[in-house]
């Protein structure tokens, strides 16, 4: 639930996101300048601002009305580079949104002027260019009705004929990082017993930050579920406001459910009821003056995709006349009558890019005969598919364009660091002063100044003004943007929050290059005989912005490491495949040749060679062998899982065993790989409470080291002077107590680093998400989940589907009746039938179990009719035998539906029925009564029902091989243990009782809509254990909830940590803020151990840190001076170790967070193995070589759950 904001001037509206990609967001100190412009410059209107460190995004929340250009300009005057951004502001005027995104990203454009496409090197940029050139193609009218809505492009359209039209840069074109907008219609989310209740999935996924594409929904309601699923490309979009007015115009549809407009891939997904439509969202799109085609249609419905178009765009190369676009298409218009292909877009000899919509008809017309074709036309000709590069691949170059810039300095210091070491150590401070060389560099050479020092002055100089100078400009842009005129920021305030790491290291380097140039500028007027050389620092500026530099290196580049784990998963997925090429010869056999193709040249429906020791290409089936696969890298389990004809494999697992050939069925951007990259996405992106702690002390940590420097600068000076101390400390031999002082004041600018206080949560969260992808965990709620789930007192599992396998219930015991005499009478053979046709029409696990034992013999046939679903507890219907047999009624459920209908336990029946109860085996029983008319009384008139049970069945569902163990694991832990179930109390204890959970601990009888409740009530009755033993008499206990289903996804949203297994339903992954890749138990307690471990990290980063900056600043300042060392000389830290100290303070922080993905005693992170019986390890191995193989150990289904 999302805290009320007591603010009582803020309208209750839905707030706008927006987010900003910032170039140059290196100082973990940025974060609070960045905090103090925005909320300058919008004052009341912006309600949270969460800068990312590492990914260099910028999160505004703020009201609709906020002016977002403002935002940009302001965070541009700071001096950082904006090179995107996007904003959720859809309930704005379209016009208004489109102008303030697209002003604020054009506020600053460093970064896109610099970076190209790499598909592309060479050519120019174009953002806009096709308002003036048909790259999106030639349709006036819709250009027309864009201008409308975009005033960038209404500026641009002037010069439409007069400019060369230059191939558009990706980089360009994606600018803007992307946005998720949802009609404002609310979705409902049904469970499988036909309770509905409000999904918690897309709450959570509106409140991510807009720069995660999210593609899944919370699943509506059965009945009124959209059908089909159109991704659609679109041309033209160049801001967020273009992809607003797309969703406002959709949304107005009501034959459409869901939109989700992404800026990033130029596409659209969505939702829709009539398939006859798809057409229509085309033309809805290009009336609004965008291009729009149909890229894949699919059917919710289906448990496979149905691709029904693919839209690509095609570059071509070796364009060399106008007469060369034509040729290209020539050929391809052969296809379009018999394949259904269309050119969407023609391409110009300067932009040489088509857009071409098929049907993919594996092996007959794929994208490969598209291109061979186009390359037909002309031996100059090279036709490849065109990608615009994705959010990662432009963060990734924002970076490499940052270590560039820091790179090339190093290398510019560190080369003149040699003759600066050579002049400045070795000749002053190693040779003995009898030396020739030496005597004659010291010299006075130029009014009393030594060729020495002027040497040394020579190589400061550019080192100080082209390698610090990074430093200088920030630091300058900082102080401006405090004390401009028009800043808002309160007088006082600016005395004591103000600045960052670059002030620090800019201050240090600009004291010593300043001093010694002003004993130059006297010397010059004064002109002495002779200046001691202990008065210049020319070496110290070069030393100290060498170590600044090279620290600030490796930090960058340890930083981005700790972020690999989305570019990790990401090329799990091979570059090239093995096509199984099908041809037909001469005489009309069918032959098949092996091709090495590239992976993106692969289409729905083509079949592909996997060797031995090879990752599939893309998600498919297997239609040729049998294998082994190691699914370590998305599942986290190590031992393999074998695979026979007609079983999926996946996009990053290996093939262990022998070759197999597959049928492509998920094409790239929909496997379960993508999926799992888009959850890793969205969680790096949630900050931890002790970030935000740590975003305070950088805040005011720049003015409390100034003050420091200044007071250690003044007491040096006033102590020296005033002969507080012996004359014999001064240990310079020209310049007095003021040069003697100032080097103190020096030490304590360079030594001071926050670096490292806001490093130290997001490395050690990053490097967590990615250790916990490793083992198959995602960390959808990022920092602030791994921080909650460190802390858990209580685990509540559900039990169907979570505790147990959930996945084939088995009816292992049945008894019929066929009636008592003078009682309506049913033969057994027409029980069954009735039961075998009312539950067929259930997708439920256990109706499927129903209808599978009565399918066992042969039965009557018969027709349903009134079929009613009662929720929470069965179903209910009218049979008409087909032998001509009088129809009766027939309800069929738990106890709690008997008891509704007021049909009674016959006495024959309970003995077994307390039997099967013992035994941990649910019960479903049938009862039925006669009818005259086929009418149906209503169901809350029960009086004259007449039912009587005439029918039980007993039905078990598997034990997890590794429940028993994890569950008494966590106990062993201190942390209470719950099991939620709908089932009855006795089946629920009994299973209870072999799982070790305390009987007190089973909640029983819990229908779906009740187990948030249930959740909410142990949160507030439960203390937060102490130890083993002890609880708090404060502070309540965290909850976290396992479960799978859809009727989970309340109680998952409303638990503290909600853990959903991974084989569940969309909605439950959805609404919780860990999702299990495989459906073992045991990852649960690698999650809480990974947990633990990410925040013992995290404390013991911000300790090193804070304790550094304790340490390291009072020695800087001189503490330890008057201590005399084993030569003589004082304890002191000169500022050129100063530098020093403070690199390494900073990289070791990353180092730290790196060293947990080490298995290293100590310092790595080890899950610890918990053991199952080995009972139930056999029995684990015996179902994975045969899925139909019995359990040992069996347990009931939840009958109370869902419907039968």
């Amino acid at each position: 639930m999302a805290p009320s904001d007591t603010r009582q001037s803020r309208p209750p509206t839905e707030p706008a996101i927006t987010s900003f990609l910032l170039g140059n967001l290196h100082c973990p100190t940025c974060v609070s300048a960045i905090k103090e412009v925005l909320h300058a410059s919008c004052r009341d209107k912006i309600r949270w601002v969460s800068p990312n460190i590492v990914t260099a995004v910028v999160t505004v929340e703020h009201d609709l009305d906020a002016p977002i250009s403002t935002m940009a300009a302001e965070l541009s005057r700071a001096g950082f580079e904006i090179c995107g951004v996007t904003t959720s502001a859809g309930d704005r005027t379209t016009q208004e949104a489109h102008l303030d995104a697209e002003a604020a990203t054009a506020a600053v454009n460093i970064c896109s002027k610099e970076t190209t496409s790499s598909r592309h090197k060479g050519k120019q940029p174009a953002a806009s260019s096709w308002l003036r050139s048909p790259l999106f193609g030639s349709r006036p009218s819709h250009i027309d009705a864009h201008l409308k809505n975009c005033e960038e492009c209404r500026g641009k359209g002037a010069d439409f004929a007069a400019r060369p039209d230059p191939l558009p840069s990706a980089q360009e074109t994606t600018r803007n990082l992307g946005v998720v907008i949802r009609p404002p219609a609310p979705s409902r989310a049904r469970s499988n017993n036909g309770e509905s209740s409000s999904s918690s999935a897309s709450s959570s996924a509106s409140s991510s930050p807009p720069i995660m594409s999210i593609e899944s929904f919370a699943s509506p309601n059965l009945e009124d579920a959209p059908i089909w699923r159109a991704t659609v490309a679109i041309g033209g979009m160049t801001c967020a406001a273009c992809s607003n007015a797309i969703t406002k115009e959709l949304s107005k549809r009501d034959w459409i459910s869901n939109i989700a407009v992404n800026l990033i891939t130029n596409s659209a997904t969505v939702d829709f009821a009539d398939r006859s439509k798809a057409d229509k969202i085309v033309d809805e799109i290009e009336d609004l003056g965008y291009d729009a085609a149909i890229d894949t249609i699919t059917n919710l419905k289906e448990e496979k995709t149905e691709q029904e178009e693919r839209t690509v765009e095609i570059s071509v190369d070796g364009m060399y006349c106008d007469h060369c676009p034509r040729r290209t298409i020539q050929n391809l218009e052969t296809f379009g009558l018999r394949y259904n292909l269309r050119v969407d877009r023609e391409p110009t000899h300067q932009h040489p890019i088509m857009k071409v919509t098929y049907v993919p008809s594996s092996p007959d017309f794929t994208i490969r005969r598209i291109l061979a074709s186009i390359e037909a036309s002309d031996p100059a000709f090279k036709a490849s598919i065109y990608h615009p590069p994705t959010l990662e691949e432009r963060s990734k170059e924002i970076q490499r364009k940052h270590l560039r810039q820091i790179f090339y300095r190093v290398i510019f210091t560190g080369i003149l660091c040699i003759p600066t070491f050579v002049l400045g150590i070795v000749y002053m401070t190693l040779l003995p002063d009898s030396n020739v060389e030496k005597h004659h560099l010291m010299m006075p050479w130029v009014a009393g100044i030594s060729r020495l020092q002027i040497a040394l002055f020579i190589l400061a100089t550019p080192v100080y003004f082209f390698a610090a100078d990074m430093f200088h400009l920030r630091a300058f842009k900082e102080i401006w943007t405090l004390w401009k005129p028009e800043s808002r920021t309160p007088i006082l305030q600016r005395f004591y929050r103000f600045g960052s790491m670059n002030t620090l290291m800019s201050l240090g380097t600009t004291i010593a290059y300043v001093s010694s140039t002003s004993q130059l500028i006297a010397a010059a007027v004064y002109r002495p005989k002779e200046i001691n050389d202990a008065n210049f620092y020319f070496d110290a500026v070069v030393f100290l912005t060498f170590f600044l530099l090279l620290g600030r290196l490796i930090e960058s580049y340890s930083k981005s490491k700790t972020g690999d784990a989305v570019e990790a998963l990401a090329k799990l997925r091979p570059t090239t495949a093995i096509l199984v090429e099908q041809s037909t010869d001469m005489h009309g056999q069918r032959h098949t040749e092996d091709i090495v193709v590239k992976t993106e040249l692969l289409d729905f429906g083509d079949l592909v060679r996997i060797p031995h020791g090879t990752s599939p290409p893309a998600d498919g089936i297997i239609v040729q062998g049998a294998t082994s696969f190691d699914e370590s890298s998305l599942t986290g389990e190590s031992r393999p899982i074998k695979k026979g004809p007609g079983e999926e494999v996946y996009a990053g697992t290996v093939n262990k065993a022998g070759p197999v050939v597959i049928r492509i069925t998920g094409v790239s951007g929909n496997s379960m790989l993508d999926q799992i990259v888009r959850i890793v996405r969205e969680g790096q992106t949630k900050r931890a409470p002790m970030e935000q702690f740590a975003d305070i002390l950088t805040t005011y940590f720049v003015p409390c080291i100034t003050l420091v420097a200044v007071v250690t600068w003044l007491v040096w000076l006033s102590v020296g002077l005033s002969g507080v101390i012996p004359g014999h400390f001064l240990d310079v031999t020209s310049g007095g107590w003021v040069s003697f002082s100032l080097q103190f004041a020096i030490s304590v600018f360079v030594v001071a680093c926050p670096c490292g206080l806001a490093l130290a949560a997001p490395t050690a969260i990053f490097v967590g998400a990615g250790l916990a992808a490793r083992y198959g965990i995602l960390a959808k709620g990022g920092g602030l989940a791994f921080e909650t789930a460190s802390r858990i007192d209580c685990v509540v599992f559900d039990k169907t589907g979570t505790l147990t396998m959930g996945g084939e219930p088995k009816i292992t015991n049945s008894k019929f009746l066929d009636g008592e005499k003078g009682e309506f009478v049913v033969p057994t053979p027409l029980i069954m039938a009735a039961l075998k046709a009312i539950e067929e029409n259930s997708s439920h696990t256990i109706a499927k179990a129903i209808v599978s034992y009565c399918s066992l013999q042969p039965l009557p046939t018969g027709q349903v009719e009134d079929l009613q679903e009662i929720p929470g507890k069965g179903m209910r219907a009218v049979f008409t035998p087909n032998d001509g047999s009088a129809a009766f009624e027939m309800i069929v459920g738990n106890k709690a539906l008997m008891e509704q209908f007021s049909a009674t336990v016959p006495l024959s029946l309970d003995a077994t029925l307390a039997r099967w109860t013992a035994g941990a085996n649910s019960i479903a029983l049938a009862a039925v009564k006669p009818i005259l008319d086929k009418q149906i009384v209503d169901p809350e008139s029960i009086a004259e029902s007449t039912y009587s049970i005439r029918g039980a069945l007993a039905i078990s569902d598997p034990i997890r091989p590794e429940s028993a163990a994890v569950i008494a694991a966590l106990q062993s832990r201190g942390i209470q243990v719950y099991m939620l179930s709908g089932d009855n109390a006795a089946t629920a204890r009994a299973v209870g009782n072999r799982l070790g959970i305390d009987v007190e601990h089973v909640l029983a009888e819990v229908l779906p809509a009740q187990k948030a409740d249930r959740i909410k009530y142990l949160q507030s009755t439960l203390k937060a254990q102490i130890g083993h033993k002890k609880e708090s008499t404060t502070r309540r206990a965290i909850v976290a909830m396992v479960g799978d289903g859809v009727n989970d996804a309340p109680a998952l949203a409303q638990a503290d940590v909600g853990v959903a297994i991974g084989s569940g339903s969309d909605v439950a992954i959805s609404s919780a803020g860990f999702v299990l890749v495989k459906s073992d138990l045991r990852n649960v307690l690698t999650l809480l151990e990974l947990s633990k471990a990410v925040f013992r990290r995290i404390k013991l980063n911000f300790g090193w840190a804070l304790f550094y900056n304790v340490l390291a600043v009072p020695v800087a300042a001189g503490v330890l001076y008057p201590v005399v060392g084993p030569g003589g000389q004082h304890v002191r830290l000169d500022p050129v170790w100063a530098a020093l100290a403070m690199a390494l303070s900073s990289i070791s922080v990353v180092m730290s967070s790196l060293l947990l993905r080490s298995r290293l005693w100590i310092f790595g992170f080890r899950p610890s193995m918990v053991e199952v019986a080995e009972a139930e390890r056999q029995e684990e191995e015996r179902a994975g070589d045969d899925a139909s193989s019995d359990r040992v150990v069996v347990i009931s289904s939840e009958i109370n759950d869902d419907k039968i």
